[in-house]
């Protein structure tokens, strides 16, 4: 039986800790060592056959190798720099790290945008308002007719130096998908940090005034919870219509929509997996609900995922794994052909279970619901 969360959100980084889970090959080596059944079939040596147990399923299901069908969104992750450190993060961020994208690299991803027709921008971090090029990203995207979305932590809105930014998102449009793991204060500031509720409800309270989740205005926000524990999501609908209703009546706050996406098991949640020995079940349940229809609608398929140093990843997961497109596709935006990259070869591992467990997860929420 998973154990519930008995300690909260970390006060630092694992690379801060120089914890062993702040290696990439560390984690994946942990990721590895856990039985998810026999792998013997695997690692022929032949690049055109599965090298992990993901990729068994991919062909178990017909879907094998994953291939990506387009690029529709261009997701930029500007760094690790952020004023939270939360216990779930797969990025490893906080207050404690220094990565972030400077102007060449943010100037040249908006060259290469211009050269697209890619609709949709995707900014995230950590909290990307902290990266000094944001409000740059922001304003060029939104200058080329571009959707933007900001991957917002809602506490950044009160920070000192960072209160123009409500005014500002209004201002050009911005979507807001924002975190928020419950609507109950005790579970959101077990996973991100002591006050982190209040703060969210009043950085909530503050964009309903400026219109944002109101009829009419077209700014949109979109509320993301992540489970606090070592399970899957509940369904997407039903979570809707309960935060709907629990958020205004205690509240008075509206928003349009509701992202349920699943925790994946690397960086800081793969330590707390680990540290209370449910990382082989959690895997193990993640394997078992493996759904065919979710991995067919995997968000890997139509995004390319840019790093603070112009590197292109399949996803931002792989990217925190540091696993680069490849099989001869484009690795950074200095050579970036998004031809090539609209039909490339996705690179996969154990984590992939994550995205394709029951009724799907992605950085748009629910795959199949």
């Amino acid at each position: 039986m998973a154990t519930p969360p008995k300690a909260a959100a970390p006060k630092t980084s694992l690379l801060f800790r120089k914890q062993p889970l702040s290696s990439v090959q560390a984690q994946l080596d942990l990721l590895g060592s856990i039985d998810l059944g026999d792998d013997s079939e695997l690692f022929t040596g032949r690049a055109s056959a599965p090298s992990n147990t993901f990729d068994l399923a991919l062909q178990g299901s017909g879907s094998f190798p994953l291939q990506a069908t387009g690029v529709e969104t261009f997701q930029l992750n500007l760094g690790r720099v952020c004023n939270q450190t939360c216990m779930h993060c797969h990025v490893d961020a906080g207050p404690d790290r220094r990565e972030n994208m400077d102007h060449a690299t943010a100037e040249l991803a908006i060259q290469v945008l211009a050269q697209t027709n890619i609709p949709t921008v995707d900014i995230t971090g950590g909290a990307p308002e902290m990266c000094p090029e944001f409000k740059f990203l922001v304003r060029e995207s939104r200058a080329l007719g571009r959707r933007v979305l900001d991957r917002c932590n809602l506490t950044i809105l009160s920070a000192q130096g960072y209160q123009d930014l409500p005014e500002f998102l209004a201002e050009h449009q911005v979507e807001i998908v924002c975190s928020l793991p419950h609507y109950r204060a005790l579970s959101t500031d077990k996973q991100r940090g002591d006050g982190t509720f209040e703060k969210s409800i009043a950085a909530l309270q503050l964009l309903n005034s400026l219109g944002y989740g109101k009829p009419d205005t077209g700014l949109r926000i979109t509320l993301v919870t992540n489970p606090v524990g070592a399970f899957m999501p509940a369904g997407q609908a039903s979570l809707e219509a309960e935060w709907k209703q629990q958020l205004m009546a205690n509240y008075g706050i509206v928003f349009n929509d509701l992202f349920s996406i699943t925790n994946m098991p690397i960086s800081r949640y793969l330590e707390w997996l680990e540290s209370t020995n449910n990382l082989e079940g959690y895997l193990q349940k993640l394997k078992a609900a493996y759904n065919p229809a979710a991995a067919a609608e995997v968000m890997c398929k139509t995004t390319i995922s840019v790093d603070w140093k112009g590197y292109l990843y399949d996803c931002d997961f792989n990217q925190m794994l540091e696993m680069k497109t490849g099989y001869g596709a484009p690795t950074h935006l200095s050579e970036f052909d998004v031809r090539s990259l609209s039909k490339r070869r996705i690179a996969t591992n154990r984590h992939c279970f994550g995205c394709t467990a029951g009724t799907g997860s992605s950085c748009g929420g629910s795959l199949t619901e």
